[in-house]
């Protein structure tokens, strides 16, 4: 059934006809919710043949002589394409490149509110990979980094490693490590209130998708213990000869206990759920953990362990929800990740730079660490600075700085 739209301000323009009711989310989002602002004024005719013909050309044909001057003299170095195909957009799944764009018009603003960062959202009529592809690497020019976002799995992957492999500018699925490196964040924090260390833990995660997928390879690469992946065929491993690519990637790399199964046959004993999934995980599940564990239940909007239920049995929970304590929110990470990125002229974003991002936000906390503080709000204003500083100075110690 198709969802009813109402008219938010009442202006059918039926004369006699009733009202409809006033929607806020509609009223918020009439004409979009960005615009594009001059940063110079044209008054006069002196400021247009400054701004434009004849004065312009003087800067054309000195990035013509040395393209590097693009970065000083145009927006290219502040700005960051927001790329998707409408695949898999929040909980909506594939809805489209048209309908996409409320969320990417949303991730847009958010780059700018939190991390001073300029974006301009792109949703692409195409869902072929090379099609996306070829189309990003001829828009790159005009941005200094591309940020992926809702492109479904497993083509995502393929289509961020292309990307990298062909572009010398940041290329972000948040998606994927976003999520990674709030997720890393909140485990180390929780981790260190508990008394012990990444490599003590033993994790499950629920979903094998872009997030999943993503959670699992960061946090091995950060030192934890050993985590076990499951999808809703169970716990991904070698034993299965159902996997795709990606899977079998995960099977190699994941699950040194050698656990076969269900999802719920991994939660036993474990001291770590993350769910990136949806579903619902049975509570008696939840009571099979080790003592002290810690659940982070970030499906949206309903977890998939209820908070009230997580916390008869975990010492720290956390969601994907902002009324609940904890809330694992990629904001905390991307809009200072590329303003760190952008600053330094970052070629890429490594491995090194995520996980200095994930302890920039791990020690905004400092003294107030406690079971429902073990990530700060999104609206910490000393979040984006501290990522932005940490992904910096490890772009510069890894050799991908240009500045």
């Amino acid at each position: 059934m198709a969802a009813e739209i109402v008219n938010p301000r009442n202006d059918s323009g039926t004369e006699g006809a009733p009202e409809e009711p006033f929607d806020p989310v509609f009223a918020l989002h009439r004409g979009g919710k960005m615009a594009i602002q001059a940063t110079v004024p044209v008054r006069n005719k002196d400021d247009l043949s400054l701004a434009y013909t004849p004065g312009v050309a003087k800067v054309c044909t000195a990035i013509a002589e040395q393209p590097d001057l693009v970065n000083d003299y145009t927006w290219k170095s502040q700005v960051v394409a927001v790329v998707t195909d409408g695949t898999a957009v929040l909980g909506l799944g594939d809805i489209g490149p048209e309908a996409s764009l409320p969320v990417m018009e949303g991730k847009a603003i958010l780059f700018k509110q939190f991390g001073g960062v300029d974006a301009v959202p792109i949703a692409l009529a195409t869902t072929d990979t090379d099609e996306i592809v070829e189309t990003v690497v001829r828009l790159a020019p005009s941005f200094g980094g591309v940020n992926l976002e809702d492109i479904s799995a497993p083509r995502c992957f393929e289509i961020e490693r292309k990307l990298q492999e062909r572009l010398d500018i940041p290329v972000f699925h948040d998606d994927q490590h976003g999520t990674a490196i709030v997720t890393l964040a909140a485990l180390r924090n929780a981790a260190k209130l508990t008394g012990r260390t990444l490599g003590d833990l033993r994790a499950v995660i629920s979903g094998a998708g872009a997030a999943g997928v993503a959670i699992a390879k960061f946090l091995l690469e950060a030192g934890l213990g050993d985590v076990a992946v499951a999808d809703r065929k169970g716990i991904v491993s070698r034993d299965r000869d159902d996997l795709n690519p990606v899977k079998r990637e995960i099977a190699d790399l994941t699950n040194k206990a050698g656990l076969s199964g269900s999802l719920e046959t991994a939660l036993a004993g474990a001291d770590v759920f993350i769910g990136v999934s949806g579903g619902t995980v049975p509570e008696a599940a939840v009571a099979s953990m080790a003592p002290n564990a810690f659940v982070f239940a970030m499906a949206n909007p309903n977890p998939e362990v209820h908070p009230d239920v997580a916390h008869k049995y975990a010492a720290v929970v956390a969601t994907g929800r902002s009324d609940y304590p904890n809330q694992i929110n990629n904001v905390l990470a991307f809009p200072g990740i590329f303003a760190g990125a952008l600053q330094v002229r970052a070629s890429r974003i490594t491995e090194g730079m995520k996980i200095a991002a994930a302890n920039a936000i791990a020690d905004v906390v400092g003294d107030q660490l406690a079971a429902d503080c073990v990530i700060p709000s999104p609206f910490d204003e000393r979040v984006a600075p501290a990522v932005a500083a940490a992904v910096a100075a490890a772009a510069r110690a890894e050799g991908v700085a240009r500045r």
